[in-house]
Parts: structure tokens; C-alpha cells; sequence
């Protein structure tokens, strides 16, 4: 073997040696690298229509399942993915009234990978409220905004007052959802989700509109439940209403004449005082009324 010969292999035999030792660092660096960083390249949404040199819809329809793919890729890896709004302010931009995005920008944002937030839950109701605006009579849309509300976002949120407005609010968009023609079954749900909220009135007047809503021979069986339950919350409603009365009454008996009986009290009527009562002034006050009716009012929460 000659001199070049020996040097070449030698060479090679360096050369081979300084790849296998760098080569694990450097894929260890390149896949650390792809696992952390997402590359975003689009521009701004205000600029796309000049991007897209007029394909709106086809770029759109890309673009959409570009998030879906980058969706399931991000979660099979278990990484986190953060750049979904930004995919979804370009569709919209683009294609304000895209109806997939609507149908599905709740569980995009509420279980990204790896954890939604509550901050992504309100991003998401905005995005669902947008689309009750850019698709106003599309009863899909409106359900599930309500739906999101009243069930899937509340988990997220902490403070007991914003998630009883959020169901109440769900429980309203889910009923206008059953006014543009959506399953009536659902209007117990959301009837019953008001009622729980402590918003009876609102409720039957709900129930009364999906009432007159379902009379129609195929869908009797919905009409005459929804007729039944309207029925108990009318008369829950009477009887809440006289027991508040009663309530209010026991509260001015107790103070103004505990020495007599309740009936004797009922039968001369609530005490106003002639000190704060005199003049035309004090006629509207409920505390110097001589009724039961007005009186109570005053005592009523």
C-alpha cells in the first residue's frame, strides 16, 4: 500500500470519525428545535388579499387544513400550540362567515394542546359571538354558541357569578337557536338552565315562544313536554310569588305588632306611621300604604 493510498484512508477515517461525533449533538439540536419552535409564515391578515393575488376561497380552504393538520400533529407530539388565533384571524379575514371555523373554533381553543385556558375560553366566545353576527340566521351557529356557554366553557372559569351569566347567556342563545328552526328537544335544556340560574320569568317566557314554535302534528310529542314543563314553572312561579308575600308579611307582623295574633294582624292591616306619612308625598312609599298589596313590596327581596 502506497503513501497516498494510506493517507486517504486515514483521511477517511477522521473524517468519519468527526461526524460520529457530532452528529448526535447536532440531532439532538435539530429535533429539540422542531419539537419547540413553530414557524408562522403568513403575513398579517390585513395584507393575505394581496397575498392570495384573488384565490380567497382556495387559500382559505388550505389554510384551514393547515391548522387542523398542525391541530392533531401538535397534540401526537405533546407539544403546546399557540398560534390558532392567528390561523383563524386569517380565515376570517379572508372568508369572514367560513362556517367550519365556527363549528369547531371552541375545541380548538378550549383543549389546544396541551391546555386550554380561561383566557382561550373568552377568546373563543368572541370568536362564537362574531359568528352570530356574520351568520346571523344560521341556526347551527347560534346553538352551538349556546351550547359552548351554558357547558363546555363554564369547567374553565372560576368565579360562580360569571358562570351563571355565561350559562344564562347560553341558555338565551340556545333558545334563539330553537326559534330559527333547531331541535326543539333542546329547549328544556335551556330552560332548565335558566330556571338554575334563578331566571324563572325568562325561562317561561322562553318556553312559551318554543311552545307556539312546535305546533305542528310531527313534533307533538316536543310540544306537549315542553307544554308540561311550561305548566310546572307557571306554577312554581305562583306559588315563589306567595311565599314571598308571606314571607314579607311575617317580617312586618314581627315588628310592628308581635303581641297579637297573625290573623288579627292581617285583618287590621300594616301600621304606617303618621310622622313619615303625612302629606301627598307619602302616598306612592309602600311603608305608609294601609293595602297588603303595595306594603309587601316593600318588604319583598
Amino acid at each position: 500500500m502506497n503513501r497516498s493510498t494510506i493517507g486517504a484512508v486515514l483521511l477517511f477515517l477522521a473524517c468519519a470519525s468527526g461526524v460520529a461525533m457530532t452528529q448526535p449533538r447536532l440531532a439532538a439540536t435539530a429535533h429539540d428545535v422542531r419539537e419547540r419552535d413553530d414557524v408562522y409564515s403568513l403575513p398579517p391578515p390585513t395584507q393575505l388579499h394581496l397575498a392570495t393575488l384573488g384565490w380567497d376561497s382556495a387559500v382559505v380552504d388550505m389554510l384551514w387544513a393547515a391548522l387542523l393538520v398542525a391541530y392533531g400533529t401538535h397534540w401526537s407530539e405533546h407539544r403546546d400550540f399557540k398560534d390558532i388565533p392567528k390561523y383563524v384571524d386569517a380565515i376570517l379575514e379572508l372568508e369572514p362567515s367560513y362556517a367550519p371555523v365556527y363549528r369547531f373554533v371552541d375545541t380548538l381553543l378550549a383543549y389546544r394542546p396541551l391546555q386550554g385556558t380561561a383566557e382561550d375560553v373568552r377568546m373563543a366566545r368572541r370568536y362564537l359571538e362574531r359568528g352570530t353576527r356574520e351568520r346571523p340566521e344560521d341556526q347551527r351557529v347560534w346553538m352551538r354558541y349556546g351550547q359552548f356557554l351554558a357547558f363546555m366553557a363554564p369547567s374553565f372559569l372560576k368565579d360562580r357569578a360569571e358562570i351563571d351569566a355565561w350559562r344564562r347567556d347560553g341558555a338565551g342563545a340556545m333558545g334563539h337557536a330553537v326559534e330559527l328552526g333547531a331541535d326543539a328537544d333542546n329547549a328544556l335544556s335551556a330552560a332548565t338552565l335558566l330556571t338554575n340560574a334563578g331566571a324563572t320569568e325568562e325561562a317561561i317566557r322562553y318556553l312559551e315562544h318554543a311552545y307556539a314554535f312546535t305546533e305542528h302534528p310531527a313534533m307533538m310529542d316536543v310540544h306537549e313536554n315542553i307544554g308540561r314543563r311550561l305548566a310546572a314553572l307557571e306554577v312554581t312561579t305562583i306559588r315563589d310569588a306567595a311565599d314571598t308575600v308571606a314571607r314579607a308579611v311575617d317580617t312586618r307582623w314581627k315588628r310592628e305588632m308581635p303581641s297579637v295574633t297573625r290573623s288579627m294582624y292581617l285583618l287590621l292591616g300594616p301600621v304606617a306611621d303618621p310622622s313619615l306619612c303625612a302629606g301627598p308625598s307619602a302616598s306612592d312609599d309602600p311603608a305608609c300604604a294601609r293595602a297588603w298589596s303595595p306594603a309587601v313590596t316593600d318588604e319583598a327581596p
